[in-house]
């Protein structure tokens, strides 16, 4: 055999001097095979270390893969990177293996991940819904069987379960905390694009907290960013406002993270701070971060939980499950206005 190439079930057959079904008797327990027969094909896959392609044998006999597909917005968020660890290690006890993949929250590209993951026959199907995606599509899909689960935003299209956060109360709460402390115009900078179900929920409960204050929504301190540097130059546009806010409410890790430092930047130590979400070493910043914090790993392992059920044959009703916020307060939510710090 080429030391290049992958060994085959061929190999371990010719290996062991026995034909290849016998191979794939013994590694599928599927048929009769002696004792040392069985002993000599699991030392001589060992030895070649051969590994079984599960995708062409379930494909064969016309069952599911081992595996769970999870499409999500981005990598590189540490918020998805949780809700991930959240299902893998739910689904590992099943002996479930987790794919994952990026869809850039393009619909398109979220549609051709889908594909390459139902192509696999994959076990479990779970999508954060890129904005502007219709899931109709996966009715076929989900009638045949698959079990299907949208997480962080509900899907478009087709009623399947769903995990989602307490987007718009954990908003009102944070908001809420920073009117208690004195503030009365307080931004808020959201994700783009502004369709998105996340930043639509969060800005109602900001606009929620102002209403029952009896403060007026005002739009000239709505904006929005998708990422760190487009965050930071949001916060600067507000802080230049003839009659700027004297705190600011981010609506995601990323955009906190563009906040923080631009007030850093700027060496601005006056201006409040509440973010929806947590960011790593939010307690090391000067002053710690203030957040309504989310439970991704928790959102993860329920949507994994609720899988898993539908695979033991839960046919109840689909549902959404809504994992709760909590506001945790660490000193930059705490900052009366420049004002009444300085009186």
């Amino acid at each position: 055999m080429a030391a290049n190439r992958r060994p085959t079930l061929a190999d371990v057959a010719r290996e062991v001097g026995v034909s290849a079904k016998t191979v794939s008797r013994v590694l599928n327990e599927d048929g009769p095979a002696s004792t040392q027969t069985r002993e000599q094909v699991l030392a001589a896959v060992a030895r070649l270390g051969f590994q079984p392609n599960l995708m062409a044998r379930n494909i064969r006999v016309g069952g599911p893969d081992t595996t769970v597909g999870l499409v999500i917005p981005d990598l590189g968020n540490p918020f998805f990177g949780a809700v991930a660890r959240g299902i893998e290690d739910t689904v590992g006890g099943r002996g479930l293996t987790l794919l994952m993949g990026s869809s850039a929250d393009d619909p398109e590209r979220e549609r051709a991940l889908t594909d390459k993951f139902l192509a696999r026959r994959i076990s479990i199907l779970m999508v954060v819904p890129s904005v502007g995606a219709n899931h109709s599509h996966l009715k076929t899909q989900r009638n045949a069987g698959l079990t299907i689960v949208f997480l962080d935003r509900p899907g478009v299209g087709l009623t399947t379960d769903s995990v989602v956060s307490t987007n718009r109360t954990g908003a009102h709460d944070g908001v809420a905390h920073l009117i208690a402390h004195g503030h009365r115009r307080i931004g808020f900078i959201g994700d783009l694009p502004t369709k998105l179900y996340t930043r639509r929920e969060r800005l109602a409960g900001y606009r929620d907290a102002l209403q029952k204050a009896g403060l007026p929504h005002d739009r000239s301190l709505v904006t929005n960013a998708h990422d760190q540097h487009g965050a930071s130059a949001a916060t600067s546009q507000l802080l230049d406002l003839a009659d700027p806010p004297t705190a600011l409410f981010a609506g995601n890790n990323i955009v906190a993270l563009g906040i923080v430092t631009e007030l850093a930047r700027s060496k601005r130590k006056d201006v409040a701070v509440v973010a929806f979400d947590d960011v790593a070493l939010a307690e090391a910043l000067e002053p710690a971060l203030t957040v309504v914090a989310q439970n991704p790993e928790e959102i993860g392992r329920a949507a994994a939980a609720t899988a898993l059920a539908r695979l033991d044959g839960d046919r109840s009703r689909t549902r959404t499950i809504t994992i709760p916020t909590q506001l945790i307060s660490r000193g930059s939510g705490e900052h009366p206005p420049a004002a009444q710090h300085d009186a």
